[in-house]
């Protein structure tokens, strides 16, 4: 009899305690005045629900707009769908840091990587010896061997067959080795090896940088844990999110014929061999190309989700919203991207948008707009580090393949389209669906190539 009051008194105690918490929650925490879905304000669930189904960025933007600019997601998370709050929470002077959601995702038990680390200093030192990798001298000399990769990658999509190839998914390795190409796979292996070599000088590739790269404050490098760490997120960081847009742009070209035929009579006329397809004036001058990778990153950016940041002492301004201290922030990349303030007509892929040129830009009169609230690589001190090499990588790509082939979609597939019998946020048929967990999975699209004609 004792044992069953005992428990009984524990489990007593226990709802006292969740409904105690529930209640303050509700009615008195600093986010209890902002509105939002019932079951986020009080349990975390919520959104963990959401990022296992993969639709993380469609709960943040059907938030939004069910409920307004300022969204509680989460029992401690504002989220806030404005640029100004953009620039204000991720910017140069904000007051704030990493929340605590990045400790989910460590790169090795030894080690934080330049991505997860929260602590300020931490992370600067990390940028300050990863930036040597990222230079645009180093980038410039990485060069050749990302085109021995688009070479390999270009050869194995039409074999220069004057008729339509067999169907090729850009995101299928059993397809032939177009992602086999870009050597991703082998990331680990490589880092391995070549930190049990050291400095090779005759290969100035992407670890070359990376071991040789010293902090100019310190004097000193990555110790092996740390090289061990950034390898880890590179492979994630330098593949996964650059090969979502690359997958992305061949998907909304397919789909629009007159941007496809556009963007190939762009770089036809610009370049007289395939070869002459390489990073400088040329190609940076291919603004149509840009705007249709720009366009596609808005649609569907790699990274979808909020970025969420904790408020430090002294807490933070956003559009006269005062958040204090202890409280996570954060702007949804997928919604802003589609808030018809910044984007009229956000669901349609619109390339011309981001042209300078008010005559070849119906959309002009919203470009400034459009450019404070674009952001698929973040901004601020804590923005991708990789944003150059990922154009790079993008560009010169991109502007290969369709030098070089015509394509279309695979007759009767739809693999990376929406769909009507899909769920809610999901049902526009010219929209590339991605899965979002943090970084995104996709599938498709399924494509045909031939020699150009």
């Amino acid at each position: 009899m004792a044992i069953l009051l005992l428990l009984a008194s524990l489990f007593g105690g226990l709802v006292c305690y969740i409904l105690g918490v529930i209640i303050y929650r509700l009615t008195l925490h600093p986010l209890a005045k902002y509105p939002g879905p019932f079951l986020a304000k009080i349990t975390d669930i919520y959104l963990a629900y959401y990022a296992y189904k993969g639709s993380r960025h469609l709960a943040f933007h059907r938030a939004h707009e069910q409920y307004g600019t300022y969204v509680r997601l989460g029992p401690n998370l504002l989220s806030i769908n404005t640029a100004t709050g953009l620039k204000t929470i991720y910017g140069f002077r904000s007051n704030v840091k990493k929340a605590s959601f990045y400790e989910a995702f460590p790169s090795t038990p030894k080690a934080v990587s330049v991505h997860s680390a929260i602590d300020k200093m931490q992370h600067a030192r990390k940028r300050r010896v990863m930036s040597h990798a990222f230079s645009d001298s180093a980038i410039k000399s990485l060069e050749k061997y990302i085109l021995a990769n688009v070479r390999v990658g270009c050869e194995l999509l039409g074999r220069k067959s004057n008729n339509w190839s067999g169907e090729k998914s850009l995101t299928d390795e059993k397809d032939g080795g177009w992602n086999d190409a870009w050597n991703t796979a082998h990331c680990k292996g490589q880092a391995m090896e070549r930190t049990k070599l050291g400095v090779d000088v005759d290969r100035k590739d992407f670890f070359y940088y990376l071991l040789n790269a010293k902090d100019p404050e310190t004097g000193k490098g990555f110790s092996m844990d740390e090289l061990w760490g950034e390898s880890n997120l590179l492979i994630i960081a330098g593949s996964d999110t650059t090969s979502t847009a690359m997958a992305g742009t061949f998907f909304y070209l397919a789909n629009n014929p007159s941007a496809l035929q556009k963007v190939c009579k762009e770089i036809r006329e610009a370049f007289a061999d395939v070869e002459e397809i390489v990073t400088g004036p040329k190609l940076g001058a291919c603004s149509f190309l840009r705007a249709c990778i720009d366009e596609t990153m808005r649609m569907t950016p790699p990274v979808a989700g909020a970025l969420p940041r904790e408020v430090l002492a002294g807490g933070l301004d956003v559009d006269g919203h005062h958040i204090p201290a202890g409280i996570d922030v954060g702007v949804p990349i997928y919604a802003i991207h589609h808030n018809p303030n910044y984007f009229p007509q956000p669901f349609d892929y619109i390339p011309e948008r981001w042209l300078s040129d008010p005559s070849a830009n119906p959309l002009h009169h919203s470009l400034a707009a459009a450019q404070s609230a674009y952001n698929p690589f973040s901004i601020g001190p804590r923005g991708c580090i990789g944003k150059g090499l990922a154009y790079v990588e993008l560009t010169v790509t991109i502007a290969r393949v369709l030098y070089l082939y015509d394509l279309r979609l695979a007759p009767g597939t739809t693999l990376g389209a929406g769909s009507k019998d899909l769920e809610v946020g999901r049902t526009r048929a010219t929209e590339y669906q991605i899965q979002d967990v943090f970084a995104s999975k996709k599938d498709g699209p399924v494509l045909q190539f031939r020699a150009r004609t």
